[in-house]
């Protein structure tokens, strides 16, 4: 009796000491860590859903290690007041309790529609508190359950939970929304495709006949005669849908019936311009102006740059492409060696021109100048030396206007042949004698030597066009009687070449002329382009 009397003193004294003890360190001491047996942090009651306490009749006992209750912890952090401050919580980690085996696992909102693999964050922290069922009971319910039956009144309580459910999208982690994205840019592209062509696809073969025209046919045999000066139009070739920037026949007299058109719409066409003035095909490989565009010496395939950095040559029988760089500055002229048909020389909007080669598709020689864009380049004495002109034209930089230079050692031959202060936007070279013509923006085309050291002449110019700034191009007839040249105002005029008269004027377009080219074989044959996107052709 005496030891039981002294057990309950000493356990009186306990409940009074746990009521309000210290440990030496200063921290309050847990009052139910005593009243809990050893293994179990668990409080003796659970949060009711109004905020208050009420006991559990299931999972309350005391002895019941499985009971489902919450930290004393938690319970400090809902209800502010029952703890004095928040630094005199009990530093011990809370243990984790496991989920019984034969029970599933209790379903979450934010696990029903997350993709196979996927642990969202909620379920994540989740791991570290779990709350444990008995066998014999079901589940407490969650807040919102509890509030939503609680009287009749709240019927629409279940419908905006449903609401909230929806509205809640599970988190999808950055390596399946990364394995997602091209499966959408795909689809992206197959809508691009289907809805219409796009710039660089393989064009489809030239169908052009192994005969040489009807027309063309008379003269081949027999040498080349008088040119004819033009007076009526033949065809009025319409199909580009911008300025037209060059138009060129085919080098090859048996194939000389299709002419060449490049343009600023991103495409360059192929014509029958002789016998029946169709468009034959369409080559849209590039997706920017199409500045230049030249037949190979075989006349079997095509070259072209563009504003696009891109070079490509096509091969017309099989549309496939023979050879295709990427420059680095746009391109606004090239032309093929006179000998060496595999190497073509480019320029444009940069201080150097650039030699490629077409077997292996690599940059063979560099010609630098203080410049800054080319306008046209003209191969000389058969290939050995060439002229470039540039837009060099402040009052110390005339000497750098036309510039020659040697083709395989890429020096300068010499800078001192035009002392004007003009930009000459185009060059062509006499077919007979040795000169040059270059076309000013003074409105006047110059005789120049093709011999060092390229002196100009100053008995002979011809005058009476415009250039305004265009790329107006100018030519030779075939037997070099004649020299062709556009204007900014839309005609065409005719020069003699002994005499510099001028010999005839078409009116032939409504905007500027930047293009005027006569036929190989035919005598009286004549084509012309515009900045109003035609290209019309003349007898």
């Amino acid at each position: 009796m005496a030891s039981l009397v002294a057990y309950e003193d000493s356990d009186s004294e306990a409940e009074t000491e746990l009521a309000g003890g210290f440990h030496p360190a200063g921290q309050m001491e847990d009052p139910s860590a005593a009243l809990r047996p050893p293994g179990q942090d668990f409080g003796s009651r659970v949060l009711d859903a109004t905020g208050g306490r009420v006991p559990s009749p299931e999972h309350g006992s005391r002895d019941d290690p499985a009971g489902c209750r919450l930290p004393l912890a938690r319970l400090w952090s809902q209800d502010p007041g029952s703890c004095p401050s928040r630094r005199l919580r009990w530093p011990r980690p809370e243990p984790e309790a496991a989920l019984p085996a034969s029970l599933p696992a209790r379903p979450s909102l934010w696990t029903s529609q997350a993709p196979a693999g996927h642990v969202p964050l909620a379920a994540a922290c989740s791991k570290q508190v779990r709350v444990c069922w008995e066998r014999s009971g079901p589940p407490e319910l969650s807040l919102d359950a509890h509030m939503g039956s609680e009287g009749p009144g709240k019927g629409g309580s279940s419908l905006q939970r449903k609401r909230r459910e929806d509205c809640i999208v599970p988190y999808t982690p950055k390596r399946l929304r990364l394995l997602q994205a091209p499966r959408v840019e795909t689809h992206r592209g197959e809508d691009a495709e289907a809805s219409g062509p796009r710039a660089g696809r393989v064009p489809a073969p030239l169908c052009v006949a192994p005969e040489a025209s009807e027309f063309i046919q008379p003269y081949l045999d027999s040498q080349y005669k008088e040119t004819k000066i033009p007076k009526k139009l033949l065809f009025h070739l319409r199909g580009h849908r911008g300025p037209v920037n060059s138009v060129q026949w085919c080098p090859v007299s048996a194939r000389s019936h299709l002419l060449l058109s490049a343009s600023m719409d991103k495409t360059f066409k192929v014509w029958n311009a002789v016998d029946s003035g169709s468009c034959l095909q369409t080559y849209s490989l590039h997706s920017e102006a199409v500045r230049a565009a030249r037949w190979s010496p075989c006349g079997r395939s095509i070259l072209s740059g563009g504003f696009d950095f891109a070079l490509h040559l096509t091969d017309l029988e099989t549309g496939t492409q023979i050879f295709s760089g990427q420059s680095d500055f746009r391109i606004t002229t090239l032309k093929f060696h006179p000998r060496d048909h595999s190497v073509f020389v480019c320029g444009g909007f940069s201080s150097e021109m650039k030699a490629w080669d077409i077997r292996t598709s690599k940059v063979v020689r560099s010609y630098k100048a203080t410049i800054q864009q080319t306008l046209d380049i003209l191969f000389l004495r058969e290939g050995s030396e060439f002229l470039s002109s540039t837009d060099a034209s402040s009052r110390d930089s005339a000497d750098r206007t036309i510039i020659a230079w040697d083709f395989q050692s890429s020096a300068k031959i010499s800078n001192q042949i035009f002392h004007e202060r003009y930009t000459c936007p185009s060059l062509t070279l006499h077919p007979r004698e040795p000169v040059f013509l270059a076309q000013t923006n003074g409105n006047y085309l110059a005789l120049f030597s093709a011999v060092w050291p390229y002196r100009m002449s100053r008995r002979r110019r011809y005058e009476g066009h415009k250039v305004e700034g265009y790329s107006v191009g100018c030519e030779c007839s075939p037997d070099g009687d004649l020299l062709l040249t556009g204007s900014a105002d839309g005609r065409i005029l005719v020069y003699s070449f002994r005499t510099a008269s001028r010999a005839r004027t078409l009116h032939g377009h409504t905007q500027a002329c930047v293009g005027a080219t006569c036929h190989p074989v035919l005598p009286s044959v004549l084509a012309t382009c515009s900045w109003e996107g035609d290209v019309k052709i003349w007898h």
